[in-house]
């Protein structure tokens, strides 16, 4: 049923002029599915790829390794996505309810280190994100996941081009925010008119859209483009982080009905603004982070030395998670390791949707002192 609903949403959203990149599907987190037995995850896997292949799906998610499963559930991962090319997992790492887990914490850092050796260029990591607060029904992978219950399906849109189109045209900020405000009004409208139709005869619940300002490798879609005509600046200068929060805002004020992040994305292989502001060694790990304090989904694939160790990748995601929970909003942290590249180095992948950049620094001697134990804490969003 799910690859014939999909496959008929997708046909209204083609025929009303809308391109659809691909069709994708969010399990339960997966040791619901084989009932915590962690051994049967590749087979799983396998098994997913395959029944997706047969309904046109294009990818899958694994759901989420959770603090509560066996490590053997965490372990496991970077063999079942090695042994496939189209399934995604991730690993929650803090959410409000259990705090911070700081063995969780150092399971997805093991992972992300493990998955960057299982291609020579480290590429399966585009496949895996560690998830801080982020609840179930976001249509963005690796992040996707099924909360359970009925069916449902959202819209995850690629909407770096309305924010480049509002600001181009603007000649103040009350304008380009009134344009961006309208501009996604319209179109999230327009999309929820057509998916509601094709649900409502499938019988399938409406998440809602996922209207992220998440770019395409090209300066017209470029969320840097927008922030660039903002400042006038290059992205990584003074600035920067004024112009995030405009355009976040911006967004907030739409109405619609929204789901998942519905903020913007700084993912630095996939804008080729950012792409290049990095290679000139503009932005770093720190303010990217700083960044998605005022708006962003977190740290998108962001590539790192391939000698990074996992106490260095463990800090940086644990820094992830206490602004997600201090912050009470979705964060993710997609970290690419690239075998044999050092900080500096030019990294180029034959891969439309990546464009050309430079290895960061992760800025991290690793994580010890108190927060290197494997204990769990809490921490409560700021209310003053």
């Amino acid at each position: 049923m799910a690859g014939r609903a999909m496959a008929e949403i997708k046909v209204a959203l083609v025929e009303a002029g809308y391109a659809v990149q691909t069709l994708r599907l969010a399990s339960v987190p997966f040791a619901d599915v084989l009932k915590g037995d962690a051994s049967k995850l590749i087979q799983f896997a396998l098994d997913l790829e395959a029944v997706c292949f047969v309904h046109g799906i294009d990818y899958a998610t694994l759901g989420p390794a959770r603090p509560t499963d066996s490590p053997e559930c965490f372990n496991n991962v970077p063999t079942a996505l090695g042994g496939t090319q189209n399934i995604f997992a991730s690993a929650i790492i803090a959410d409000p309810m259990g705090g911070i887990s700081l063995p969780a914490v150092r399971l997805a850092a093991d992972i992300i280190r493990r998955c960057s050796t299982v291609a020579v260029d480290g590429f399966c990591n585009l496949r895996f994100a560690a998830l801080a607060n982020v609840p179930a029904g976001a249509p963005f992978l690796p992040a996707a996941y099924h909360g359970g219950n009925a069916p449902l399906f959202s819209i995850g849109v690629e909407a770096a081009s309305l924010a480049v189109k509002a600001c181009a045209e603007a000649t103040s900020l009350a304008e380009a925010r009134a344009r961006l405000v309208r501009l996604v009004e319209e179109q999230s409208q327009k999309i929820s008119h057509l998916v509601k139709k094709v649900s409502g005869v499938r019988g399938l619940r409406f998440g809602g859209i996922d209207f992220s300002l998440a770019p395409y490798p090209e300066a017209a879609r470029s969320l840097g483009t927008a922030l660039e005509r903002l400042t006038g600046g290059k992205v990584g200068e003074a600035g920067t982080l004024a112009a995030a929060a405009f355009l976040a805002d911006s967004l907030d004020r739409a109405r619609f009905p929204n789901v998942g992040f519905s903020g913007m994305f700084f993912p630095v292989f996939e804008d080729a603004v950012l792409a290049a502001r990095a290679a000139e060694g503009r932005l770093s790990v720190s303010n990217l982070l700083l960044y998605a304090s005022v708006c962003g989904s977190g740290l998108d694939t962001i590539p790192l030395p391939g000698d990074v160790t996992t106490e260095a990748l463990a800090a940086i995601l644990v820094d992830v998670a206490a602004l997600a929970l201090r912050l009470g909003k979705p964060l993710t942290a997609r970290l690419m390791p690239i075998p044999g590249k050092a900080a500096g180095d030019e990294v180029i992948f034959d891969f439309p949707y990546f464009a050309p950049t430079r290895v960061l620094s992760p800025r991290s001697s690793g994580l010890g002192g108190l927060l290197g134990g494997d204990e769990t804490f809490d921490l409560a969003p700021r209310s003053r």
